[in-house]
């Protein structure tokens, strides 16, 4: 290890971090506590990441851990699952810990001859009782000759390292150091800056002719516009520097919020690419892929705000080995989707048609299955730990998505809140409120969380209307929201256009060798009317054979009529069964949302000026 400068030496807690062997995927980590408590310093990892609300038992990782103090060995109690305790001593305790990395998300650690990447709840041990105090990380380069040009993306403080380099970092307390995720390798990078602000975007793997400077351009844009809506006046951004770090790979999507970065995963072909094709986004707008990974961006970075700074007062502060309900999340991450594609409207990325193309998708998919009958967005929100992140075959028909239904429900408070107040008000007005009360002095030691009590009555109160009938039926309660109603006074139509004269299994057609997996059965479907189940493997209909790769079942069915029997040969597990299915018609949703010409400028929800 590097000897340690007079700077460092009055930080309390340091760690240091190596990835030693790529191939093995193994950091090794060591962490040195100056004062470690007379009883027996205790240290624990969490069981949790915050944004990702199930229990990953991080510990489970550690392969070996070993303690030490004035160069002899001290003995190390294991407590619990992710806890220990060394024995007391006078003078510096060490602990030294081996970490198997080999989780591509981005909500753990991943390390190979490619690239090295962590969250700090993966690696970082908690020194219980000194949380509080500064923490340091030496962020040490690999001795594998494959990593000699490997460069550092972190949104941490600098103390000894130069701006990507390796050396140490440092943070004010241990929630800062685990919200700092670090980015190790030979990526591309570039800067950009958002109402002064820089903003670096890091994209590691392989993307060739990777469109660099639409993706700065984009990016800003969405950034500008954010920064201006949460701080028209000032324009001032809540951090000094903010970092997009981005893995990309052959097929993938997911993005985790940190307070002064993110750290997102999306399949190559959705960023934008130079060239006369440019993945479809020849010019204009987006194509679908780089449309989606720009929403990505755009709800991660809308967390800066709402999640990151306003807080449910559960995560005030986080308990990170065990669970912490909420019934909020549909407020933190439901308005958080409402918001991510408003924006790129906003922005000027997207126009309104395409705007409300995705905005039909969602309603789509909320009205898809029937476990919206069943669960409210806040009983979602509490069992996120048991239900929502433990999603299984049968997830359709016993629960609603906080992200999807919430992002609804948000719309719907803005059309209500416009309507009623004549366009004076709009739900803009109730998150620069909860930015304002809650947010904004989060991190200056004065915040707190905001509870479900103080939401309902800020509603109230800042919009100026009654809203307690909104969380009673739509938040609280089961009943679906009457979006087409309340798009009607804005001069906006809203139908659902399904194809109900198509004949269909109303079931979810996966790939199989045998033939077509059947991955969901929605409830009060043909499927489930006859009997099939999810994970039955249909071999034919009607005795005709059903392709696994692709799945040909639509075709077969094309030749029959709503109505119809047919018989199903399928297996379930290593057992041949016989089902006799009438044919339903197609219970997909199709929504479409457009504007009527000559009612009323359909731009009221994309430009808060516009009424």
């Amino acid at each position: 290890m590097k000897k340690p400068s007079q700077t460092a030496k009055q930080i309390a807690i340091q760690y240091s971090i190596v990835p030693k062997d790529l191939a093995a995927h193994l950091f090794n980590v060591t962490v040195t506590v100056a004062a470690p408590a007379p009883e027996g310093q205790v240290f624990a990892l969490p069981a949790w990441i915050p944004g990702s609300y199930m229990i990953r038992e991080f510990a489970r990782n550690i392969v070996r851990i070993r303690a030490e103090a004035n160069g002899a060995a001290v003995a190390l109690a294991k407590l619990d699952k992710h806890s220990w305790q060394a024995a007391p001593v006078d003078g510096p305790l060490t602990l030294h810990y081996e970490v198997y990395a080999w989780d591509l998300s981005v909500r753990a650690a991943h390390l190979d001859q490619t690239h090295g990447f962590f969250n700090g709840t993966s690696v970082f041990l908690r020194v219980v009782g000194q949380e509080a105090q500064r923490h340091q990380v030496d962020i040490q380069r690999p001795a594998d000759p494959a990593a000699a040009t490997w460069r550092v993306a972190t949104a941490m403080k600098e103390l000894g390292a130069k701006r990507y380099g390796f050396g140490t970092y440092v943070a004010g307390d241990y929630d800062e150091l685990i919200d700092h995720p670090v980015e190790m390798g030979d990526f591309a990078l570039a800067t950009f800056k958002a109402h002064g602000v820089p903003h670096d975007i890091v994209i590691t793997g392989r993307v060739p002719n990777l469109d660099m400077a639409r993706l700065q351009a984009d990016l800003k844009a969405i950034c500008e516009i954010q920064i201006a809506f949460f701080e028209p006046v000032t324009r001032k951004a809540p951090v000094d520097r903010y970092v997009f770090m981005t893995m990309a790979v052959g097929d993938g999507y997911g993005g985790l919020e940190h307070r002064a970065s993110t750290a997102l995963i999306c399949a190559r072909a959705d960023l934008p690419c130079i060239g006369p094709k440019a993945g479809g986004q020849k010019t204009g707008e987006p194509g679908e892929g780089y449309l989606k990974f720009l929403g990505l961006c755009s709800h991660e970075y809308f967390h800066t705000w709402n999640v990151k700074r306003i807080k449910p007062a559960v995560f005030a502060p986080y308990d990170l080995q065990v669970e912490n309900y909420t019934p909020l999340l549909w407020l933190f991450e439901g308005f958080t989707s409402y918001y991510d594609d408003l924006m790129l409207v906003r922005a000027g990325i997207i126009g309104e048609p395409t705007y409300f193309k995705l905005l039909g998708k969602t309603v789509g998919s909320v009205l898809r299955g029937s476990g919206r009958t069943k669960q409210s967005v806040a009983d979602s929100s509490f069992d996120a730990w048991s239900k929502y992140y433990r999603q299984d075959e049968n997830s359709p028909n016993a629960i609603i998505s906080y992200y999807t239904k919430g992002s609804l429900i948000a719309l719907a408070f803005d059309l209500t809140i416009r309507a009623k107040t004549g366009g004076a008000k709009s739900l803009d007005d109730i998150m620069l409120a909860l930015w304002q009360r809650y947010g904004r002095d989060f991190y200056a030691g004065v915040g707190r969380g905001v509870t479900e009590r103080e939401v309902e009555a800020l509603f109230d109160e800042v919009s100026g209307v009654k809203l307690r009938g909104l969380f009673d039926k739509y938040i609280r309660g089961l009943e679906d929201l009457p979006l087409a109603k309340l798009y009607a006074p804005l001069g906006v139509k809203l139908v659902d256009e399904r194809n109900s004269g198509k004949p269909s299994l109303d079931a979810g057609i996966g790939r199989d060798p045998l033939g077509a997996k059947l991955t969901q059965v929605h409830e009060g479907g043909a499927a489930h009317g006859a009997g099939l189940s999810a994970l039955d493997i249909v071999i034919a209909i009607d005795g005709l054979r059903v392709n696994g790769n692709p799945p040909n079942v639509d075709a077969l069915l094309s030749r029959y009529r709503v109505g119809d029997k047919v018989t199903v040969h399928a297996f379930r597990r290593d057992e041949l069964m016989t089902f006799e299915v009438t044919l339903q018609g197609d219970r997909v949703p199709g929504i479409t949302l457009s504007a009527v010409a000559g009612v009323r400028k359909a731009g009221t929800i994309a430009r808060p000026s516009a009424v």
